[in-house]
Protein backbone atom coordinates (compact mmCIF):
# COMPACT_ATOMS: atom_id res chain seq x y z
CA UNK A 1 0.00 0.00 0.00
CA UNK A 2 0.96 3.34 -0.79
CA UNK A 3 1.37 5.57 2.26
CA UNK A 4 1.59 8.98 2.48
CA UNK A 5 5.39 11.04 2.80
CA UNK A 6 5.27 13.61 4.87
CA UNK A 7 6.62 16.99 4.29
CA UNK A 8 8.80 19.60 6.00
CA UNK A 9 7.90 21.74 7.73
CA UNK A 10 6.04 18.66 9.62
CA UNK A 11 7.15 17.95 13.56
CA UNK A 12 7.53 14.33 12.74
CA UNK A 13 10.34 14.53 10.68
CA UNK A 14 12.40 15.93 13.38
CA UNK A 15 11.76 12.92 15.72
CA UNK A 16 14.49 10.22 16.42
CA UNK A 17 13.21 6.71 16.05
CA UNK A 18 13.73 3.30 18.19
CA UNK A 19 15.34 0.26 17.54
CA UNK A 20 13.61 -2.36 16.16
CA UNK A 21 13.13 -4.92 18.93
CA UNK A 22 12.06 -8.06 16.45
CA UNK A 23 10.98 -8.45 13.52
CA UNK A 24 7.52 -9.56 12.72
CA UNK A 25 5.08 -9.80 9.97
CA UNK A 26 4.05 -6.19 10.69
CA UNK A 27 7.37 -5.35 10.26
CA UNK A 28 7.60 -7.11 6.96
CA UNK A 29 3.81 -5.44 5.87
CA UNK A 30 5.37 -1.85 6.34
CA UNK A 31 8.83 -2.36 4.99
CA UNK A 32 6.14 -3.91 1.64
CA UNK A 33 4.33 -0.08 1.98
CA UNK A 34 7.52 1.61 2.38
CA UNK A 35 9.16 0.44 -0.79
CA UNK A 36 5.71 0.71 -2.57
CA UNK A 37 5.82 4.08 -1.83
CA UNK A 38 9.50 4.67 -2.74
CA UNK A 39 9.00 3.32 -5.99
CA UNK A 40 5.49 5.51 -6.18
CA UNK A 41 6.90 8.28 -5.52
CA UNK A 42 9.80 8.08 -7.38
CA UNK A 43 12.70 7.91 -4.99
CA UNK A 44 16.01 6.36 -4.22
CA UNK A 45 15.53 6.09 -0.31
CA UNK A 46 12.48 6.15 2.25
CA UNK A 47 13.08 5.80 5.75
CA UNK A 48 10.33 4.73 8.10
CA UNK A 49 9.72 8.34 9.87
CA UNK A 50 8.94 9.83 6.25
CA UNK A 51 5.73 7.92 6.74
CA UNK A 52 4.89 8.70 10.33
CA UNK A 53 6.46 5.55 11.74
CA UNK A 54 9.51 5.64 14.37
CA UNK A 55 11.54 2.76 13.88
CA UNK A 56 14.87 2.28 12.38
CA UNK A 57 13.92 1.16 9.10
CA UNK A 58 14.99 2.25 5.45
CA UNK A 59 14.77 0.97 2.02
CA UNK A 60 16.69 2.15 -0.71
CA UNK A 61 17.26 1.08 -5.01
CA UNK A 62 19.83 2.82 -6.42
CA UNK A 63 19.36 1.23 -9.71
CA UNK A 64 18.62 3.10 -12.94
CA UNK A 65 15.43 2.81 -14.85
CA UNK A 66 17.31 0.16 -17.26
CA UNK A 67 18.42 -1.93 -15.05
CA UNK A 68 16.22 -4.22 -12.38
CA UNK A 69 15.18 -3.15 -8.88
CA UNK A 70 17.42 -3.87 -6.51
CA UNK A 71 15.71 -3.26 -3.27
CA UNK A 72 18.11 -3.12 0.25
CA UNK A 73 16.27 -3.19 3.24
CA UNK A 74 18.17 -1.88 6.17
CA UNK A 75 16.92 -2.63 10.08
CA UNK A 76 18.71 -0.68 12.60
CA UNK A 77 21.31 0.44 9.84
CA UNK A 78 24.42 1.79 11.53
CA UNK A 79 27.73 3.29 9.80
CA UNK A 80 30.77 1.97 11.22
CA UNK A 81 32.84 3.14 9.15
CA UNK A 82 33.28 6.05 7.07
CA UNK A 83 35.97 7.82 4.54
CA UNK A 84 36.80 10.73 1.99
CA UNK A 85 34.27 12.98 1.01
CA UNK A 86 31.47 13.68 -1.59
CA UNK A 87 29.86 17.21 -2.52
CA UNK A 88 26.67 16.18 -4.31
CA UNK A 89 23.23 17.40 -5.07
CA UNK A 90 19.99 16.16 -2.72
CA UNK A 91 16.55 16.11 -3.21
CA UNK A 92 14.25 14.07 -0.71
CA UNK A 93 10.41 12.97 -0.80
CA UNK A 94 10.04 14.65 2.05
CA UNK A 95 11.66 18.21 0.91
CA UNK A 96 9.58 18.24 -2.95
CA UNK A 97 11.04 20.70 -5.27
CA UNK A 98 14.43 21.49 -3.73
CA UNK A 99 17.53 20.00 -3.56
CA UNK A 100 21.10 21.44 -2.58
CA UNK A 101 24.47 19.96 -2.52
CA UNK A 102 25.87 18.30 0.67
CA UNK A 103 28.89 17.52 2.26
CA UNK A 104 28.89 13.60 2.80
CA UNK A 105 31.55 10.66 3.05
CA UNK A 106 32.30 9.20 -0.18
CA UNK A 107 32.38 5.62 1.55
CA UNK A 108 30.44 4.18 4.32
CA UNK A 109 30.37 0.66 6.19
CA UNK A 110 27.14 -0.03 7.66
CA UNK A 111 26.18 -2.50 9.50
CA UNK A 112 21.98 -3.57 9.91
CA UNK A 113 19.88 -6.11 9.94
CA UNK A 114 17.83 -7.91 6.87
CA UNK A 115 14.47 -8.93 7.04
CA UNK A 116 15.15 -12.25 7.95
CA UNK A 117 16.92 -10.42 11.13
CA UNK A 118 20.31 -11.46 10.25
CA UNK A 119 23.08 -8.71 10.65
CA UNK A 120 24.41 -7.33 7.13
CA UNK A 121 27.53 -5.20 6.26
CA UNK A 122 27.66 -3.50 3.11
CA UNK A 123 30.20 -1.30 1.74
CA UNK A 124 28.79 1.40 0.26
CA UNK A 125 30.66 4.14 -2.15
CA UNK A 126 29.01 7.00 -4.73
CA UNK A 127 25.39 7.09 -4.65
CA UNK A 128 24.86 4.63 -2.24
CA UNK A 129 27.11 5.82 0.41
CA UNK A 130 25.31 9.07 0.24
CA UNK A 131 21.67 7.20 -0.01
CA UNK A 132 22.42 5.52 3.39
CA UNK A 133 23.94 8.29 5.12
CA UNK A 134 20.87 10.58 4.02
CA UNK A 135 18.32 7.88 4.86
CA UNK A 136 20.23 7.17 8.55
CA UNK A 137 19.95 10.79 8.97
CA UNK A 138 16.08 10.75 9.07
CA UNK A 139 16.07 7.53 11.47
CA UNK A 140 17.66 10.33 13.55
CA UNK A 141 15.14 13.21 13.14
CA UNK A 142 18.10 15.12 10.77
CA UNK A 143 16.70 16.64 6.64
CA UNK A 144 19.25 17.45 4.36
CA UNK A 145 18.80 20.93 4.51
CA UNK A 146 20.19 20.84 8.04
CA UNK A 147 23.86 20.05 6.68
CA UNK A 148 23.17 23.38 4.57
CA UNK A 149 25.10 26.65 5.80
CA UNK A 150 22.79 29.14 7.76
CA UNK A 151 22.69 31.07 4.35
CA UNK A 152 21.64 28.57 2.27
CA UNK A 153 19.10 27.46 4.85
CA UNK A 154 17.78 30.63 5.33
CA UNK A 155 17.37 31.40 1.23
CA UNK A 156 15.54 27.79 1.31
CA UNK A 157 13.26 28.50 4.10
CA UNK A 158 11.82 32.02 2.40
CA UNK A 159 12.12 29.82 -1.80
CA UNK A 160 9.68 26.85 0.37
CA UNK A 161 7.55 29.23 1.77
CA UNK A 162 6.98 31.05 -0.87
CA UNK A 163 6.27 27.97 -3.14
CA UNK A 164 3.71 26.61 0.02
CA UNK A 165 2.08 29.40 -0.80
CA UNK A 166 1.53 29.47 -4.35
CA UNK A 167 0.64 25.88 -3.60
CA UNK A 168 -2.32 26.74 -1.48
CA UNK A 169 -3.09 30.04 -3.80
CA UNK A 170 -3.59 27.10 -6.98
CA UNK A 171 -5.57 25.06 -4.79
CA UNK A 172 -8.12 27.76 -4.26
Amino acid sequence: MVRKILTYPDPELKKRSLPVAVITDKTRELVRDMAETMYDAPGVGLAAPQIGVHQRIVVIDVSSQEEDPELIVAINPEIVHAEGEAYEEEGCLSVPKFSANVRRHARVVVKMLNLDGEEVVIRADDLLAIAFQHEIDHLDGVLFIDHLSPLKKGLFRKRYQRALEEAKEQLR
